[in-house]
Order: structure tokens, then sequence, then C-alpha cells
């Protein structure tokens, strides 16, 4: 699903330039859950954003579903995100005046679905994730937990190959993140491809396989025994 080669970025301030990845070999399968982890400054933000087609490596190569990710502008970099990618993120990044059915069909907007069919397809991935109920609420009157629920149910309402979630537990209490991961993991076990950044040991260890990071280097690559979320909830 994900092939990266020999990857390498490196950004330019005033005189200094900072090498920040410098030679990522990467390759995630079909259904894998996958925790990107490291400290602050070891290059996971940066390796984040190429996955996600917001920036593009120096040198080396990314396929995405057997697409090169390479020399493309925006227009085609943008469809190129709603056709394969799903993102999650620590913030939620929903829309404050919109209803949480509006927020959850706004991808579908873009790829052009009729108003009616799109909402009908947001309504059944917010019954995926138990929140039919709270379709007409906004962000303000939903929980943090609801909220990453919301954004979790506007990621999946693309059908993206793959899931990009970024700390999506970091402004959760335990239980909440406990309960978005349970989540997280059934949609998984349907057969979504999911990566996960996270600086939470308890997360990572709820994924099957954890990449470690540090100054720009894959220093570790492991397939571990799942913790299945289910049991802490």
């Amino acid at each position: 699903m994900i092939e990266i080669k020999d990857l390498h970025k490196s950004y330019t301030s005033g005189s200094s330039k900072l090498h920040v990845l410098k030679g990522i070999n990467f390759n995630v399968g079909q259904g894998e859950l996958v925790a990107i982890m490291g400290s602050s400054g070891s290059g996971k933000s940066t390796l984040l954003n190429i996955l996600g087609i917001l920036d593009e490596a120096d040198t080396g190569s990314y396929n995405l579903d057997g697409v090169p990710i390479k020399n493309l502008n925006e227009t085609i970099a943008s469809r190129y995100r709603n056709k394969f990618l799903g993102f999650v993120y620590q913030s939620f990044n929903l829309i404050g005046y919109k209803s949480a059915l509006d927020n959850v069909a706004l991808p579908l907007y873009y790829q052009g679905i009729k108003h009616s069919e799109r909402n009908d397809q947001a309504m059944s991935y917010l019954e995926k994730v138990g929140l039919a109920s709270h379709a007409h609420h906004l962000p303000s009157e939903l929980s943090g937990g609801q909220k990453q629920r919301v954004a979790i149910a506007r990621a999946l309402a693309s059908h993206p190959k793959v899931l990009l979630a970024d700390e999506p537990t970091g402004a959760l209490d335990t239980k909440t993140s406990y309960e978005v991961m349970e989540l997280i993991q059934g949609i998984n076990d349907e057969g979504k491809t999911i990566l996960i950044v996270t600086h939470e040991p308890d997360i990572a260890a709820m994924c099957k396989r954890n990449v470690v990071l540090k100054d720009g280097l894959i220093i570790d690559d492991v397939m571990i025994n799942q913790q299945r979320a289910s049991s802490y909830v």
C-alpha cells in the first residue's frame, strides 16, 4: 500500500540547512495498523506530511497504492489526497458553524456527490461511530471524544485507502482515548490501513506494529502483540 525508498528531506532556514529525514525506507501493507513514534525533532511530523501529500521529499521515492507521488501540482495533489487518504488530527479540525452531519459530508461534496446522497452516506458513518443521534449538533455542543468520532467519520466518508492519524488521542483523557482507539481498532479489523503518529506508549501498544524514528532515521520497526482497547474501556 505504501512504499518509501531512501527518502530525504531538508529545510533551509537563513544560511543553515536542516536535514530532517536522512534516508527513510518504509513499507506498509494493506490492513496494517502502525504507530509512528519518536521524540520532538525526530522527523515523524515531516514523514507524516510527506505520506499525506502535504509536502514532498527532496530525493527518494514514494508510491501510494502503486501510484508514484512525485512532482504533483496542487490540483493533482489535492485530488490524490481526497482519493487515497483520510486525515484525523489531535485538534479535530471540525468546521465550527457546520453540524456533525455537514462536517462528515464535506469530503463527499468535493467528490461531486449530490446533496441527498452525501447526507445519506454521512449519516451512515455517524451511525458507525455511534453518533447518529448527534448529527445536527455543532462541534461546540460535543465532547472531545465525540468531536474525534465525528472527525474519524469524516475521514472514512470518502472511502480512503489509508487513514493517517496525527496524535488522535492527544487532546483526550485516558478513558476517552481508549474508547477512540477501540473504534480505530474496529475500523482496522475491517481491513483499513491506518498509521498513527503518537508519543504515548499505551496507544502504540494498541497498534500492530511500532516504528520509531530518531534524528531522521528509523531505529526500530517491530511487529508487536497488540493490546485490545476494549480490555481497558
